[in-house]
């Protein structure tokens, strides 16, 4: 049988999910982190959540948001599909501009680089990531641009990067919170 193809949002339906997305992103950060991710940690089908912080790309300020991820190996990935919209989430334009990240897996954080993926990794790790997630087909059909799937390496050693996030628990509070 046939699957019907997605028609592109319109822009009412964008700024929805604009607003939509960003109040639960708010609510599930404060719930994954209130619960040290025994709470808003998995998704629909069962699929990972982390938190990925970014730098924004123009003003510097750190920027929360949770996104499904995948393991592959030592990296993780996910992807850039913000429901099949039009355009990029606001946290792929930030990576692309300061590729440094902070990943949030329950009370563990990764300093970690992110990059895109080729074409023949994507080809590769896509049908695992609509398997974990089967709406990314149709999001990838309801949009005319190509959904980046976005690979997370290690940058150093993690006890390294726990002992530099300690330090700046120990100096204060600092704007991680922000969508």
């Amino acid at each position: 049988m046939a699957q019907p193809t997605a028609r592109p949002f319109t822009a009412f339906e964008e700024r929805l999910i604009n607003i939509g997305s960003k109040i639960m992103s708010r609510l599930n950060i404060w719930l994954i982190r209130l619960s040290g991710g025994r709470f808003g940690a998995k998704f629909l089908y069962g699929a990972p959540v982390m938190l990925l912080t970014t730098t924004g790309w123009k003003s510097g300020e750190l920027r929360t948001t949770p996104v499904l991820y995948l393991q592959d190996g030592a990296t993780l990935v996910t992807v850039a599909s913000k429901a099949g919209s039009a355009r990029h989430p606001s946290w792929y334009r930030n990576l692309v501009a300061h590729p440094e990240v902070d990943v949030e897996i329950g009370k563990h954080h990764r300093r970690m680089r992110a990059r895109a993926a080729s074409v023949e990794e994507k080809q590769r790790l896509w049908p695992r990531l609509a398997a974990m997630y089967p709406p990314y087909d149709s999001y990838q059909a309801r949009t005319a641009r190509d959904i980046p799937v976005v690979i997370l390496e290690p940058v150093y050693p993690q006890h390294d990067f726990d002992r530099q996030r300690e330090a700046q628990d120990l100096a204060g509070p600092s704007n991680i919170d922000k969508v």
